[in-house]
Protein backbone atom coordinates (compact mmCIF):
# COMPACT_ATOMS: atom_id res chain seq x y z
CA UNK A 1 0.00 0.00 0.00
CA UNK A 2 3.03 2.27 0.29
CA UNK A 3 3.41 4.19 -3.00
CA UNK A 4 7.10 4.92 -2.38
CA UNK A 5 7.78 1.21 -1.91
CA UNK A 6 5.88 0.35 -5.09
CA UNK A 7 7.88 2.94 -7.02
CA UNK A 8 11.23 1.64 -5.76
CA UNK A 9 10.18 -1.97 -6.39
CA UNK A 10 9.09 -1.17 -9.93
CA UNK A 11 12.38 0.68 -10.58
CA UNK A 12 14.37 -2.31 -9.27
CA UNK A 13 12.33 -4.83 -11.30
CA UNK A 14 12.86 -2.83 -14.49
CA UNK A 15 16.65 -2.68 -13.96
CA UNK A 16 18.62 -4.61 -16.58
CA UNK A 17 20.24 -6.83 -13.92
CA UNK A 18 16.78 -8.12 -12.98
CA UNK A 19 15.86 -8.79 -16.63
CA UNK A 20 12.35 -7.36 -16.00
CA UNK A 21 11.52 -10.24 -13.66
CA UNK A 22 9.06 -9.53 -10.85
CA UNK A 23 10.19 -9.78 -7.22
CA UNK A 24 8.26 -13.04 -6.77
CA UNK A 25 10.53 -14.85 -9.22
CA UNK A 26 13.54 -14.08 -7.01
CA UNK A 27 11.67 -15.35 -3.95
CA UNK A 28 10.73 -18.62 -5.66
CA UNK A 29 14.15 -19.32 -7.22
CA UNK A 30 15.88 -20.68 -4.07
CA UNK A 31 12.98 -23.06 -3.47
CA UNK A 32 13.14 -24.28 -7.06
CA UNK A 33 16.83 -25.00 -6.64
CA UNK A 34 16.24 -27.01 -3.47
CA UNK A 35 13.62 -29.12 -5.21
CA UNK A 36 15.95 -29.81 -8.15
CA UNK A 37 19.01 -30.81 -6.12
CA UNK A 38 17.87 -34.40 -5.39
CA UNK A 39 17.15 -34.92 -9.09
CA UNK A 40 20.59 -33.60 -10.01
CA UNK A 41 22.34 -35.72 -7.38
CA UNK A 42 20.42 -38.81 -8.46
CA UNK A 43 21.49 -38.26 -12.06
CA UNK A 44 25.12 -37.81 -10.96
CA UNK A 45 24.90 -41.06 -8.98
CA UNK A 46 23.50 -42.90 -11.98
CA UNK A 47 26.36 -41.63 -14.18
CA UNK A 48 29.06 -42.49 -11.60
CA UNK A 49 30.54 -45.97 -12.02
CA UNK A 50 29.42 -48.21 -9.13
CA UNK A 51 32.95 -49.55 -8.58
CA UNK A 52 34.35 -46.01 -8.25
CA UNK A 53 35.37 -44.59 -4.85
CA UNK A 54 33.27 -41.53 -5.66
CA UNK A 55 30.08 -43.60 -5.90
CA UNK A 56 29.71 -43.96 -2.10
CA UNK A 57 30.31 -40.21 -1.64
CA UNK A 58 27.69 -39.53 -4.27
CA UNK A 59 25.15 -41.80 -2.56
CA UNK A 60 25.84 -40.09 0.78
CA UNK A 61 25.42 -36.65 -0.82
CA UNK A 62 22.10 -37.77 -2.35
CA UNK A 63 20.94 -38.96 1.07
CA UNK A 64 21.83 -35.62 2.70
CA UNK A 65 20.27 -33.53 -0.08
CA UNK A 66 17.11 -35.62 0.17
CA UNK A 67 16.95 -34.92 3.92
CA UNK A 68 17.11 -31.16 3.29
CA UNK A 69 14.55 -31.49 0.52
CA UNK A 70 12.13 -33.42 2.76
CA UNK A 71 12.38 -30.69 5.43
CA UNK A 72 11.91 -27.82 2.97
CA UNK A 73 8.95 -29.14 0.93
CA UNK A 74 6.32 -28.97 3.71
CA UNK A 75 7.39 -25.40 4.49
CA UNK A 76 7.33 -24.49 0.81
CA UNK A 77 3.86 -25.93 0.29
CA UNK A 78 2.57 -24.04 3.31
CA UNK A 79 4.04 -20.81 1.99
CA UNK A 80 3.04 -21.05 -1.64
CA UNK A 81 1.65 -17.94 -3.17
CA UNK A 82 -1.85 -18.95 -2.14
CA UNK A 83 -2.91 -15.46 -1.21
CA UNK A 84 -1.53 -14.09 -4.46
CA UNK A 85 -3.19 -16.88 -6.42
CA UNK A 86 -6.43 -16.12 -4.61
CA UNK A 87 -6.11 -12.42 -5.42
CA UNK A 88 -5.57 -13.20 -9.09
CA UNK A 89 -8.51 -15.60 -9.07
CA UNK A 90 -10.81 -12.87 -7.83
CA UNK A 91 -9.88 -10.76 -10.83
CA UNK A 92 -10.63 -13.46 -13.42
CA UNK A 93 -14.18 -13.48 -14.75
CA UNK A 94 -13.82 -16.96 -16.27
CA UNK A 95 -13.97 -18.46 -12.79
CA UNK A 96 -17.62 -17.52 -12.57
CA UNK A 97 -18.31 -19.27 -15.89
CA UNK A 98 -16.31 -22.43 -15.41
CA UNK A 99 -15.30 -23.50 -11.89
CA UNK A 100 -11.58 -24.14 -11.64
CA UNK A 101 -9.79 -24.72 -8.31
CA UNK A 102 -7.14 -22.05 -8.77
CA UNK A 103 -6.15 -21.86 -5.11
CA UNK A 104 -4.37 -25.02 -4.06
CA UNK A 105 -1.64 -25.82 -1.55
CA UNK A 106 0.34 -27.52 -4.31
CA UNK A 107 0.04 -24.66 -6.84
CA UNK A 108 2.18 -21.56 -6.94
CA UNK A 109 2.65 -18.69 -9.33
CA UNK A 110 5.87 -18.95 -11.33
CA UNK A 111 5.53 -15.96 -13.66
CA UNK A 112 2.92 -13.57 -14.95
CA UNK A 113 3.00 -10.86 -17.54
CA UNK A 114 1.69 -9.34 -20.71
CA UNK A 115 2.30 -10.84 -24.15
CA UNK A 116 1.30 -10.09 -27.71
CA UNK A 117 -0.63 -12.93 -29.30
CA UNK A 118 -0.95 -13.22 -33.06
CA UNK A 119 -4.38 -14.55 -34.00
CA UNK A 120 -5.26 -15.81 -37.48
CA UNK A 121 -8.78 -15.09 -38.64
CA UNK A 122 -9.59 -17.19 -41.70
CA UNK A 123 -12.60 -16.10 -43.70
CA UNK A 124 -14.09 -17.61 -46.82
CA UNK A 125 -11.87 -15.59 -49.19
CA UNK A 126 -9.29 -14.03 -46.90
CA UNK A 127 -6.81 -14.79 -44.20
CA UNK A 128 -6.04 -12.05 -41.71
CA UNK A 129 -3.61 -11.93 -38.79
CA UNK A 130 -4.31 -9.59 -35.92
CA UNK A 131 -2.44 -8.78 -32.72
CA UNK A 132 -4.03 -9.06 -29.29
CA UNK A 133 -2.56 -8.15 -25.94
CA UNK A 134 -3.01 -11.03 -23.52
CA UNK A 135 -2.05 -11.42 -19.88
CA UNK A 136 -0.74 -14.79 -18.75
CA UNK A 137 -0.36 -16.51 -15.40
CA UNK A 138 2.12 -19.38 -15.39
CA UNK A 139 1.70 -21.62 -12.37
CA UNK A 140 3.77 -24.70 -11.64
CA UNK A 141 1.08 -26.91 -13.20
CA UNK A 142 -1.19 -24.75 -15.36
CA UNK A 143 -0.96 -21.82 -17.79
CA UNK A 144 -3.86 -19.37 -17.85
CA UNK A 145 -4.11 -16.86 -20.70
CA UNK A 146 -6.51 -13.98 -20.22
CA UNK A 147 -7.49 -10.72 -21.87
CA UNK A 148 -7.51 -7.54 -19.85
CA UNK A 149 -10.76 -5.66 -19.60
Amino acid sequence: TNPAFKEVLSRIESHEDCRNLPMISFLILPMQRVTRLPLLMDTICQKTPKDSAKYENCKQALKEVSKVHSRVIPVKEGCTCTSQVGDEGLKCDFLALQPFPLVSSSRWLVKRGELTAYVEDTGLFSKRTSKQQVYFFLFNDVLIITKKK
